[in-house]
């Protein structure tokens, strides 16, 4: 039973973005607008619109999936900034690496790990 909405926010499996901007993403022959996590168990709505809202809560999806991830590729949106070093700190001891980049650059270098089949995930915070 879905309550009414059309979807939960998640899409099982792994798709290259086609498009970022504009608020959203496409992907697998639909949009969406806002951020993303795009993890090895799928694409899923991320409730994160800067760096500065990221809490370990909000961390939670990638570590559930840490024995799958190598890389995350962290979309800080239009700019980078600075990631905290509490947040780094957690993903060094889970063994994932963590790159920061603009949100457009991380998209593309996620499609182009992903097309090479590499243990990568994506936190994607969208931009105008």
């Amino acid at each position: 039973m879905n309550n009414g909405r059309l979807y939960d926010g998640f899409l099982p499996g792994r798709y290259p973005f086609d498009a970022y901007g504009n608020g959203g993403f496409r992907f697998a022959d639909m949009s969406h607008r806002g951020s993303l996590l795009a993890l090895p168990s799928g694409i899923r709505a991320w409730p994160i619109n800067s760096v500065a809202e990221l809490t370990d809560e909000a961390l939670d999806p990638i570590f559930a999936e840490s024995n799958e991830l190598e890389l995350l590729l962290f979309g800080t949106g239009t700019d980078i900034v600075a990631f905290p070093a509490a947040f780094r700190a957690r993903f060094r001891d889970a063994g994932i690496s963590l790159d920061v980049m603009q949100t457009g650059a991380a998209a593309r270098t996620y499609n182009i790990l992903l097309a090479e089949n590499r243990k990568v995930g994506a936190a994607l915070i969208a931009v105008p």
